[in-house]
């Protein structure tokens, strides 16, 4: 008996992601994200207490303050995972909603909710506009996909200058109120719309555009792997009020506990 063929006779399946794995893996990786930034930076190396240079100095002076900062750096870099997912099920969303304005409304009103959990989480502050919660940059992008689906027909140079316009004018939108991944929240989300039956181009693009976050080209093997299906319906309030929520959380611990 030939020991030597090896497993050329199995196959490999490609694993089967519905919605909700896809949304669950965004969370746990946006979860891991904020406390790499509120309860590591902020909370145990108090990183809004030095400068720039007293910072290297206490890095180069402490092995456990350089570790507590690498850990940071690390689960920061875990975040950038959940970007590329958020915005592919953004565009599934705005695709299938049976509601466009159910849906605007329902991201707008957690958008405002959460603004004040996310400055409590991240400036352990009830109220700072030096950047905004990335719920607003989801309210950006479905009103850049509201106006590309009106052209969604049109052909020729002239309808193509009028998306680009679109986009650039989300991208701008989204950096004039310094969203929290706001810009390529923008351009990931046109990009899963704009290339949405062309699959090789949404990868390459989506890719190139998630370098920026280090991580975030890798979540494109979950994204392959959806299956079209969204289970747990029924649950999306709840996936919308966990942002808020554990934003909260973080900010109560931090501010009160951990100052």
């Amino acid at each position: 008996m030939d020991t030597g063929m090896g497993r050329r006779g199995v196959v490999w399946k490609t694993p089967s992601v519905s919605g909700f794995g896809l949304k669950m893996f965004a969370c746990v990786s946006m979860l891991i994200y904020h406390i790499g930034i509120s309860v590591v930076e902020h909370g145990m190396i108090h990183l809004d207490q030095y400068t720039q240079q007293q910072l290297s100095q206490a890095l180069s002076d402490s092995p456990d303050l350089m570790m507590l900062a690498g850990i940071g750096s690390v689960m920061q870099m875990i975040g950038g995972l959940a970007v590329p997912i958020f915005a592919f099920l953004l565009v599934e969303g705005f695709r299938n909603t049976s509601s466009y304005k159910r849906y605007l409304l329902s991201v707008t009103v957690f958008a405002l909710i959460s603004e004040v959990p996310y400055d409590l989480a991240m400036k352990q502050t009830v109220w700072d506009l030096s950047s905004q919660n990335a719920m607003l940059g989801t309210v950006i992008c479905l009103l850049m996909l509201y106006f590309l689906d009106m052209f969604k027909e049109r052909r020729g140079f002239m309808a193509s200058w009028v998306r680009f316009c679109i986009v650039l004018g989300a991208v701008i939108w989204a950096a004039l109120f310094r969203v929290r991944f706001g810009p390529t929240m923008v351009l990931l989300t046109s990009v899963f719309y704009l290339f949405y039956a062309r699959n090789v181009l949404k990868t390459v693009f989506g890719i190139v555009i998630s370098l920026i976050h280090v991580t975030g080209p890798l979540s494109f093997y979950g994204i392959w792997c959806y299956n079209g299906q969204t289970k747990h319906e029924e649950l999306k309030y709840v996936f919308y009020a966990f942002y808020p929520v554990h934003l909260l959380v973080l900010g109560v611990v931090v501010t009160f506990f951990m100052k």
